[in-house]
């Protein structure tokens, strides 16, 4: 359970990014996916990261620093975890000129690759569309680059249960026809909260494994 959530910092570029030794989690996904909306119902703060009408209006690595609390032990003892959020830039914005697009995809990939402290990157994607050329480019570069990262769903209150369900699992499909293994998979939704529990829970377990 996640009981704080503070901005910390933008930065233009990874060398900027905070020198400290915590746990990092980065969220990005195409422009509009819902990535903004999506932190702020896991940090039970909507106004924490800036949410807009209007596409590709982050662009900057923005850092939140992040105070959960794992369940009581067997011992009656909780366990506080403290780990930076990081609200990445989105890709694909059309509307952006080429010189900011390089300038947005050079920053995202020195980041994946270069920021040390990165624990896994959550690539979002819209539940209500089929598999995009550019999400899929961008997940096989990941995972040629040996990136880690989960892939979580958006918008799932945007359709039915059996229409949601069928998406997740044509999108795994697709997938599957280059990956031999599918990295975790979760559906959210920042209206109704699906899947909150669960990304946080798994948050908190890499926390303990990476500790």
């Amino acid at each position: 359970m996640i009981t704080s959530a503070k901005y910390i910092i933008s930065s233009p570029d990874v060398k900027d990014c905070p020198r400290v030794d915590k746990p990092e989690y980065a969220f990005i996904g195409r422009s509009n996916v819902g990535k903004s909306s999506l932190i702020n119902m896991l940090c039970h703060n909507p106004k924490l990261a800036k949410t807009s009408q209007k596409p590709g209006k982050t662009l900057l690595i923005n850092h939140f620093l992040v105070e959960s609390q794992k369940s009581k032990d067997r011992i009656g003892a909780a366990q506080r975890q403290e780990w930076h959020l990081v609200d990445l830039p989105g890709y694909g914005y059309a509307q952006a000129g080429q010189k900011q697009r390089e300038t947005l995809r050079k920053m995202i990939e020195r980041y994946c690759l270069l920021r040390e402290e990165l624990v896994c990157l959550f690539v979002l994607i819209d539940c209500r569309h089929e598999p995009q050329q550019i999400d899929l480019d961008f997940i096989n570069w990941l995972g040629e680059n040996g990136v880690p990262f989960a892939i979580v769903f958006t918008k799932g209150d945007k359709l039915g249960r059996v229409r949601l369900q069928e998406n997740v699992e044509a999108y795994k499909k697709r997938l599957l026809e280059e990956w031999e293994e599918l990295p975790p998979v979760f559906v959210t939704s920042s209206e109704t909260k699906l899947g909150g529990e669960e990304l946080t829970a798994y948050i908190e377990e890499l926390n303990l494994i990476d500790n």
